[in-house]
């Protein structure tokens, strides 16, 4: 369908009633693969034909979550003309004229929101608190991934890992670029905090209980299910949150608390830029704009009378 796609495009105009340029045609077909690959990892049937506006949601609210919403602008205007393609020439409902059609606006540069520090410590309450006597895998597994969004990962990073990424020894995971967002940052080392460490080490030893503990995935579902997807992570959080008695978030609202938390240590932005897989400076500023004051508030504080 992709190649029946690209040639529509070389033989119609655009809006400005000029012929597409090879590279929006490039641009536009790459867009599609995106939405294709995550298809498969979500193990959805392979018909584009079939999406539906939830569904396509759910792909824009993953993409944003292992980009931002700047990338989940540009491919959700590039997948426009796919999907008013796939309605003239199949006759199906196109997603983008439903009311229920999540948009994502370009960034106007505003300040994504950092989670509270009371937010994180009763989520992690909630589930076990790590305590050594908590044995039900469902807890065990989410004690385990909340610890591991506090270093910093993206989520589809972390849903990508395998347990031959993870060195327990040494406190490290190895982080390998995804397939579809190289250019987001490269293959990467991540240093785990020691309570990190001690709920990954709890979670495999309750995975090997598990029915499919062969897998080479790192997160398994529950009730003996497979390899965990976005939106099996994206309902955890949010069922963790609602049991602590707090609203809806995103669990890429970890990567910018990552972010602040280091700055507020001190931690130098070139090492945190090292650690997140951030190439771009302003990548770092704009995770960590929201708590900006707030530290350099405390900064200044910490120095006392100057005089």
């Amino acid at each position: 369908m992709l190649s029946e796609y690209a040639t529509h495009l070389r033989t119609v105009n655009n809006k400005h009633g000029r012929p597409y340029q090879e590279k929006t045609v490039r641009t536009y077909v790459e867009a599609v693969r995106a939405l294709e690959q995550w298809m498969t990892r979500e193990r959805l049937e392979d018909d584009f034909t079939a999406l539906d506006t939830a569904t396509v949601n759910n792909f824009f609210r993953a993409y944003y979550d292992s980009h931002d919403r700047g990338g989940t602008n540009s491919v959700q205007r590039n997948l426009r003309t796919f999907f008013s393609w796939l309605e003239d020439e199949f006759d199906v409902p196109n997603p983008y004229r439903d009311k229920k059609f999540q948009r994502y606006s370009a960034p106007t540069g505003g300040k994504p929101k950092t989670l509270s520090s009371d937010f994180i410590t009763d989520l992690l309450k909630v589930t076990g608190n790590g305590h050594p006597r908590v044995r039900e895998f469902e807890k065990v597994r989410d004690h385990a991934m909340i610890r591991v969004l506090t270093e910093g990962l993206r989520a589809e990073e972390l849903l990508s890992l395998r347990l031959e990424y993870v060195n327990l020894n040494q406190g490290l995971l190895q982080v390998v670029p995804l397939k579809d967002a190289r250019a987001a940052g490269e293959g990467r080392i991540i240093p785990l905090q020691p309570k990190t460490v001690i709920a990954l080490t709890r979670y495999l030893r309750a995975r090997e209980h598990h029915k499919l503990s062969d897998s080479g995935w790192l997160w398994l579902g529950s009730r003996n299910r497979g390899h965990l997807t976005y939106s099996g992570l994206y309902r955890m959080i949010n069922r963790r949150a609602k049991d602590a008695g707090y609203d809806s978030v995103s669990p890429h609202q970890f990567r910018h608390t990552f972010a602040d938390d280091l700055l507020s240590a001190g931690v130098a932005e070139g090492d945190i830029m090292t650690v997140a897989g951030w190439k771009d400076p302003s990548m770092l500023r704009r995770y960590a704009a929201d708590m900006a004051t707030t530290r350099a508030v405390t900064a200044v504080k910490r120095m006392g009378d100057r005089y």
